[in-house]
């Protein structure tokens, strides 16, 4: 079983726990999602990781009680080859971790670069991005927890599996300076870089786990088993 952390700070938290385990049954790999509150929780037994989005300072100050963010950093540190995604200011901590860690992604990238919450929208991206298809099943709702907390339902129209447009969530999202980009361009709006790939770190500005669309998901789990076959 593939042990996939989620850092629990902020954002569509539950949504991206949804997502993973929708995108494990269509892959037919067992996950089990361990939500990370605080460092301690975090060892050498996750396999991957996800950084949600949500407001990248908030999540900072949140994560200083449990040192949460700098045990996140050190695993990426002590597990390069480990696969991390990154959404939105999931994608800020990545490319700006704070002044003791390097960037984990080489590009730079600008917070609230599109406007305001007014200025968000939804439109077509052409990913360039090898991920696995997965096999059509009845989806995974997760229940109310004991913080009362459910994932939204999901009712966006999401892209045919064998497709490249993705159907690209932007919530007052952060914008790559494309001129920066000194790593892979995956993910395409127009001529404008939306998401990157460095190495084994995913960092896209648009919200995947808002869609139906679970193909950066499954991309995150095939990867993390493929580093431990």
């Amino acid at each position: 079983m593939l042990r996939v952390g989620l850092a629990m700070l902020q954002g569509a938290r539950h949504e991206h726990a949804e997502a993973l385990l929708n995108a494990s049954k269509e892959l037919g790999i067992e996950v089990k999602v361990i939500e990370l509150r605080k460092s301690s929780q975090i060892n050498s037994d996750i396999s991957a990781l996800i950084l949600p989005g949500g407001e990248s300072t908030a999540m900072r100050k949140a994560s200083e009680s449990e040192s949460l963010l700098d045990g996140i950093f050190n695993w990426m540190n002590d597990f390069p080859q480990r696969p991390v995604l990154g959404t939105c200011a999931g994608a800020i901590l990545l490319a700006n971790p704070s002044e003791k860690f390097e960037a984990f992604v080489n590009a730079e990238i600008s917070r609230n670069a599109w406007g305001r919450q007014r200025q968000s929208f939804q439109a077509p991206l052409e990913v360039n991005l090898e991920t696995p298809s997965g096999r059509k099943t009845e989806g995974v709702e997760l229940q109310r927890d004991n913080f009362n907390h459910k994932p939204l339902k999901m009712a966006h129209e999401a892209a045919k599996s064998d497709s490249k447009s993705f159907p690209g969530v932007f919530i007052r999202a952060p914008r790559f300076n494309s001129k920066s980009v000194k790593c892979t361009p995956v993910v395409m709006l127009g001529d404008e870089v939306v998401g990157i790939l460095d190495d084994s770190k995913l960092a896209l500005t648009f919200h995947p786990e808002l869609t139906l669309d679970r193909r950066f998901h499954r991309w995150l789990i095939m990867r993390a088993k493929d580093n431990f076959c």
